[in-house]
């Protein structure tokens, strides 16, 4: 039973980012992709680059992409308190956060 739950999480973090966007949208990546090829959006590497330094002591625990309003929301963690930081996809711009 170890071996199970320790292969399942070597394969889960060996998984891109991107494969836990908008778990509720199924093709949320694949309409991301079309952004980025259309120049419409900026990378989430991009993103997280200029984000994820200004939280230092924080967990990052990954994006989701919202295609309709052309955001990221990256998702933190502190003792046990989660949270959300929204960006503009097209200008790296920070919406918001929230807890």
């Amino acid at each position: 039973m170890r071996w199970i739950i320790a292969f399942t999480a070597v394969g889960l973090a060996a998984l891109p980012a991107t494969a836990f966007s908008a778990p509720n949208r199924p093709d949320a990546q694949g309409e991301v992709r079309r952004d980025l090829r259309a120049g419409n959006v900026r990378s989430l590497r991009e993103i997280e680059r200029t984000v994820l330094p200004t939280k230092p002591g924080m967990q990052y625990l990954g994006p989701e992409y919202d295609p309709a309003a052309m955001v990221y929301r990256l998702k933190f963690i502190r003792e046990g308190h989660v949270m959300f930081v929204d960006v503009d996809a097209r200008t790296g711009q920070v919406l918001g956060e929230s807890h």
